[in-house]
């Protein structure tokens, strides 16, 4: 009889253990969804900041907007998005007397990559000599 209510009490408790497990693990893969959501309409936020300052004389809102979503990024970005993000904004910084089309390509590029690896979006990498660039809302698109 004593085998039995082992049985009994070893099944009961697997069926409890596994069903916290179940429960505990997709809660965890929700708040991994929602944090991932959150993270992707973050960055959606800061390329729409960015396209609102490539204009040569970007207004004051534009230039404020920016700023805020740029700070807001050191709540939700991995530190290797900060650090690109820093590096590009170095580049683009209207102090900078030595940026150059071709370097500011590059940092946007090394920003959207890191980006990028943070949301999990694969393939990650494209050809070696791709670079991201923006557009000026307005501006003729280049001939080929």
């Amino acid at each position: 009889m004593e085998a039995t209510i082992l049985v009994a009490v070893i099944s009961a408790s697997a069926g409890i253990i596994i069903s916290a497990l179940t429960f505990f693990l997709t809660k965890w893969k929700e708040r991994e969804a929602e944090w991932r959501k959150q993270k992707l309409e973050s960055y959606k936020e800061l390329i729409s900041a960015l396209s609102g300052i490539v204009d040569p004389a970007p207004s004051s809102a534009a230039k404020t907007r920016f700023a805020h979503i740029a700070n807001h990024m050191l709540l939700v970005a991995t530190p290797e998005v900060l650090v690109a993000l820093r590096d590009f904004l170095d580049e683009a910084s209207e102090s900078n007397k030595n940026k150059t089309v071709d370097r500011h390509d590059e940092l946007l590029t090394v920003l959207m990559y890191a980006i990028r690896e943070d949301l999990g979006i694969k393939p990650n990498k494209a050809a070696p000599d791709f670079q991201f660039r923006l557009r000026a809302a307005g501006k003729a698109e280049p001939e080929l």
